[in-house]
């Protein structure tokens, strides 16, 4: 198949854009735009507005929408998500701890609280905000820092047939922009060239229905016009395309030997060889040890000679065992060390290089292959202007969305548009009731032709004590009255605010007006835990999974962005005045003198590790009922004075802890306490001292008297042996004597006899 051509490329980028800004994506734009500027309180269209000035009626909005959606953003952003990382293995327990380190570091240097609380108020106001994990490439000084950055939810077009809520099973995700060249080589200079070269026009697509020429707001569409800095001329305004896809890619996992170099090799036979050596040694030297035992057995009478000489060869044979098995055992220890094996994940396409060389496929012991998702990314500008290609290594879309009303595709619904309607009608109520008050304090009046002059009357008729005359022989003027309102209109004004604050689960009360307000404590806990449950169920069905799933994305960033060793200082905003600075070091060296071997602390790159979102971390704590809440404990005796001292707003909390705590006069006490224990405890000693000291004289005494005795009773039994030895020795030296005595006369009689038998034949 013919290799995809750059400018093919680029024309498969425009075309995915078209295609994806169809019918139903602006549908979708249209409503959300609409719901935008509800919420920027611009909520009369252009045709309304006309309407209203022909008719004479005022074109004024009570704007109820703006503060129930800002405390909805409140409530969701009070404070900055948290994630946890939790190791797969305990070699990865030590890099998970320092992985919510790395991300605070990277949400504060992406002012992450700021990012956070447009990407709430566009899921708010545009139905959803995007997140987007990234990588700045010349952040700390070219070693690149993640970052976190928000991406306008009407740039992104995403494929129309994902159905998760998330966007994690699209086929593709599209950013388009519209871009000065200007701003385009700033962020690309590499492509300079083919920027400048680029042809085409950006298009606009109108979605307001508001008037431009009357409106209160300039929004984004409005601004059509660009200023090249140099020439402070027009600057071209061209359309620059992102289309993120993941793709299956193959991949090996392939289990190879370790190859040593031959003076390693060379060093572990030495090694093996000095082992078996010492062994024999001491096993020879064991053996020297057991004999010496056996013979000082055998001279004491303990065991007679046969059993030692049985127990001499046992203790040969067992020794030649256990060389054999030694021998064994360092045989496997170096072939072990000697065929170490290690996993390598690569491509298959790298594999199948690689597998060609004879001795990469000589080390090869296993591999297997599977798939997995790889982002791709192609960049264009214009309509046929190819810019680049790249592979991330991530398995999941650096783009993660938080939706306000998922409907089961990517054009989610705004917390506003249920709110449009109701607005509305708050806003024709009203317009009506003051129509009708104008009308009633600016009287019209009916009046033959020729009966008044009429720029007197315009000018007069409504001014206090003006005096208005019309001309004899016509009737005079007849004003027309104002017909009475029904009284629905003002129930409409009236129960319309309180229809939209259920419609959002944000009570008055928690807008701050004082006359709903609970009068206890009590009450606004109530308030807090009622009036913010579907606020929360936002928070725990939508936002806090968007939030897991984008530490999860930011966790796989960081690991392949931070591999070499890096020292990470943080500033810890808990520690208040004077804040202390953490330091974190992630893939640290470190040389193992036993091993010879260069080893890594909190090996950040490799480690596995899954992240959990901390449940409620965003959302904000009503601090009065809170330390209410603590007093009671207190009183209660569930905690103590330091920890309750600690929740208030005291001014020198430190001061008055260690003045009139509890804790504090328990120190004091105590610390009276322990020195009195010390004298006592001394003077115990002493006693115990005195008391040793007469016991032990008192038992060298007795002692001494025993070893007196004892040594008189062995002299007497050493004696005794000893003369009877003597006698018995005297005795066997007699009977050997009267042996040998007979033995010789034996002999003498036989040696007598032989020399007569000798003799006999001589004589004859």
């Amino acid at each position: 198949m013919a290799r995809t051509s750059k400018k093919n490329l680029a024309e498969l980028n425009y075309q995915l854009y078209e295609r994806a800004s169809g019918a139903s994506w602006s549908k979708w734009r249209g409503i959300e735009q609409k719901s935008l500027e509800f919420y920027l309180n611009e909520q009369l269209s252009a045709a309304m507005k006309k309407e209203l000035k022909e008719a004479g009626m005022p074109n004024f909005v009570i704007n109820n929408v703006t503060p129930a959606i800002d405390t909805i953003r409140y409530f969701v952003t009070a404070n900055n998500p948290r994630w946890k990382a939790v190791g797969v293995s305990q070699d990865d327990t030590d890099a998970a701890r320092v992985h919510s380190e790395i991300a605070d570091y990277c949400w504060y240097i992406s002012s992450g609280k700021t990012i956070y609380s447009q990407v709430v108020l566009d899921s708010l106001t545009r139905s959803v905000g995007y997140f987007m994990v990234g990588v700045d490439v010349d952040a700390d000084r070219g070693r690149g820092e993640v970052m976190f950055w928000r991406v306008d939810p009407f740039d992104v077009y995403p494929d129309p047939q994902a159905r998760d809520i998330l966007l994690r099973d699209a086929s593709f995700i599209i950013i388009k922009k519209n871009l000065t060249k200007t701003q385009l080589i700033n962020s690309f200079p590499a492509y300079k060239a083919k920027i400048k070269n680029a042809s085409g026009e950006a298009s606009y697509d109108n979605f307001s229905q508001r008037d431009y020429e009357s409106a209160e707001q300039i929004l984004a569409g409005d601004l059509d016009m660009s200023i090249d800095p140099k020439t402070a001329e027009d600057d071209s305004i061209i359309e620059y395309i992102e289309n993120y896809t993941l793709e299956k890619v193959r991949f090996v996992n392939a289990v190879t030997l370790i190859p040593l170099d031959p003076d390693k090799e060379a060093e572990l036979q030495e090694r093996a060889k000095y082992m078996m050596e010492d062994f024999a040694k001491e096993l020879k030297v064991s053996l020297l040890e057991k004999v010496k035992q056996l013979e000082e057995a055998v001279a004491s009478g303990e065991i007679i000679e046969a059993r030692a000489k049985l127990e001499i060869e046992r203790t040969q044979k067992e020794m030649g065992d256990a060389m054999k098995e030694k021998e064994v055992e360092i045989k496997q220890q170096l072939r072990q060390m000697m065929s170490q094996t290690t996993e390598t994940v690569m491509t298959y396409e790298q594999f199948e290089i690689l597998v060609k060389n004879p001795v990469y496929k000589a080390s090869v012991v296993d591999y297997s292959d599977y798939y997995e998702d790889r982002l791709h990314v192609c960049v264009s500008v214009g309509k046929d202007t190819f810019l680049y290609k790249h592979r991330y290594d991530y398995s999941y879309y650096t783009i993660v969305p938080v939706p306000y009303m998922y409907t089961g595709t990517p054009y989610p619904m705004s917390a506003v548009t249920p709110l449009v309607g109701k607005q509305e009608e708050i806003n024709k109520a009203h317009q009506i009731m003051i129509h009708n008050a104008n009308l009633a304090s600016n009287l019209r009046y009916m009046y033959e032709e020729g009966s008044i002059p009429e720029k007197e009357w315009e000018q007069y008729s409504s001014s206090p004590g003006a005096l208005l005359k019309y001309r004899q022989g016509f009737a005079a003027p007849t004003p027309i009255m104002p017909l009475a309102l029904n009284n629905a209109f003002y129930q409409i004004s009236v129960e319309g605010k309180s229809d939209i604050e259920k419609m959002v689960g944000i009570p008055s009360s928690m807008q701050g007006f004082t006359q709903d307000q609970p009068d206890t404590y009590r009450g606004i806990l109530a308030n807090d835990e009622f009036g913010t449950r579907r606020v929360k169920a936002w928070m725990n069905t939508t936002v806090e999974p968007a939030l897991e799933h984008l530490g999860k994305v930011h966790a796989e960033v960081a690991q392949k962005t931070y591999t070499v060793p890096k020292v990470f200082r943080i500033v810890q905003p808990e520690a208040g005045v004077g804040s202390e600075v953490k330091e974190v070091e992630i893939n640290q060296k470190v040389w193992n003198d036993y091993t010879n071997e260069i080893k890594v602390y909190n090996d950040y790159a490799s480690s596995r590790f899954d992240i959990r979102m901390v449940a409620g971390a965003t959302m904000p704590v009503n601090r009065w009922a809170k330390i209410e809440e603590y007093f009671r404990w207190f009183q209660a005796g569930a905690m103590d004075d330091i920890a309750f001292i600690g929740e208030t707003d005291i001014e020198n909390k430190e001061r008055l802890i260690a003045r009139n705590s509890k804790m504090a006069q328990a120190s004091q006490y105590i610390e009276k306490l322990e020195d009195e224990l010390k004298q006592q405890k001394g003077d115990i000693d002493t006693l115990r001292r005195q008391v040793i000291q007469a016991g032990i004289k008192s038992e060298v005494e007795d002692a001494e008297r025993n070893i007196t005795r004892k040594q008189a009773d062995a002299e007497v039994k050493i004696s005794r042996e000893t003369d009877r030895t003597i006698a018995e020795q005297k005795n066997l030296q007699r009977g050997i004597k009267f042996e040998l005595q007979d033995a010789i006369r034996e002999i003498e009689k036989e040696t007598a006899i032989a020399k007569k038998s000798i003799a006999k034949p001589e004589t004859k």
